[in-house]
């Protein structure tokens, strides 16, 4: 498949030619939070490093459209979903509530009793759905399954 940052710069090159705005800005954003992450890191990013900073740039987005739309503003929360939606392309295909409670369960029938708590669970089930799910679903069906 490659890099996430050859196939972002690639479609990169494809906005400019569309003339797509606010396609070209979301993909220049990505590529512009690879090199912050490089030079933080002072090392050459791996996969799984690229894949960290589209999901922190796709929850970024998510939390803030939240915010756009309970303040009544909905042109932001409207670019906002849009720049979500091009870098999710980019991501793992998402599970389902109905396959990450399957997990969460898997994981619970297997832990002993002394793990059976949120800080428990949720450490045994983040690495399996890292990256496949967002954290607040999985936190959400941790805590119902619990209760």
């Amino acid at each position: 498949m490659g890099s996430f940052k050859d196939r972002i710069s690639s479609d990169l090159k494809e906005a400019m030619k569309a003339r797509d705005q606010v396609r070209l800005d979301t993909l220049r954003s990505a590529l512009s939070g690879f090199t912050y992450k490089r030079t933080e890191a002072g090392a050459e990013l791996t996969d799984a490093d690229e894949l960290a900073v589209l999901q922190k740039l796709v929850k970024q987005r998510g939390d803030s459209l939240g915010e756009f739309e309970k303040a009544g503003r909905q042109d932001l929360a409207d670019k906002e979903r849009a720049e979500r939606d091009i870098l999710m392309v980019y991501l793992p295909a998402q599970k389902s509530a109905d396959e990450v409670r399957a997990i969460v369960k898997e994981i619970l029938a297997g832990l002993p009793a002394e793990s059976r708590n949120q800080g428990g669970v949720m450490k045994a089930v983040m690495p399996r759905l890292k990256g496949e799910a967002d954290g607040n679903l999985i936190r959400q069906i941790v805590t119902e399954e619990l209760g």
